[in-house]
């Protein structure tokens, strides 16, 4: 483990503006967020403010908002976000150690909306193959140094088969001593055993086993019967 929790340092807020008004970045404020396994999934709605906790803990270890390695850093030229601005991570001394210098701290930040730009930067989204191929060379040539890793919908562009052989990179990266934090709609990525489930809506954040999932639940009901929901949607 790398990072063991998430907090914001604020000292003051208005919590009519965003994203204060999340109820999630409010949990992060009152209470942080403890991260007690190697692999983190952060679940949720549009709009509850997954990607937005997941962009700033990327960029509270340094990593680029744009997307991209330990070694683009700012390479986008962006500001950091507002909660980037104010997050804090809590390291475990190993963590500490690799945070403490440039040189030694590794990690990568993939972003659906951002990805094919920066793995082509890094020269791991050749032309030639697929989006969602493209995303695997990146996981086979970057995923596997210890260092933090933290992923935004990376599903967005794989099949069920490569986000099986995702959630094999995933365990590797593991087993040498990387973390991961991953928001994802995803009931398959999420199903990865060992990994701790956190799901943010309304209520803020809380843990939730992965079979009392709200998105397992739909999935599971709508191919069951897929009418029971298209009914109220088509015409």
């Amino acid at each position: 483990m790398i990072i063991e929790r998430v907090y914001a340092n604020v000292a003051s807020y208005d919590r009519s503006e965003w994203p204060w008004s999340l109820p999630c970045v409010s949990r992060l404020l009152e209470d942080g967020l403890r991260i007690t396994a190697p692999v983190t999934f952060l679940v949720g709605e549009n709009g509850t403010g997954k990607s937005t906790l997941v962009e700033a803990v990327a960029e509270g270890f340094g990593l680029d908002s744009w997307g991209g390695s330990h070694d683009w850093r700012y390479a986008s030229h962006r500001p950091k976000s507002v909660l980037g601005e104010r997050i804090r991570l809590d390291a475990t001394p190993y963590g500490r150690r690799m945070m403490g210098s440039w040189s030694a701290r590794k990690g990568f930040f993939l972003r659906a909306e951002t990805a094919l730009d920066a793995l082509d930067r890094e020269g791991f989204a050749p032309h030639s193959v697929s989006h969602g191929e493209g995303f695997l060379a990146a996981f086979r040539g970057k995923f596997f140094q210890p260092g933090l890793y933290v992923m935004d919908e990376p599903e967005a562009a794989l099949s069920f088969s490569s986000c099986l052989e995702l959630l094999g990179h995933v365990e590797q990266l593991v087993k040498n001593g990387g973390q991961v934090i991953c928001a994802t709609h995803s009931p398959l990525l999420t199903a990865l055993p060992g990994a701790d489930i956190v799901e943010i809506g309304e209520h803020g954040m809380r843990r939730v086993a992965w079979s009392d999932l709200a998105l397992v639940d739909h999935w599971r009901r709508y191919l069951a019967d897929p009418h029971s929901y298209l009914r109220h949607v088509l015409d």
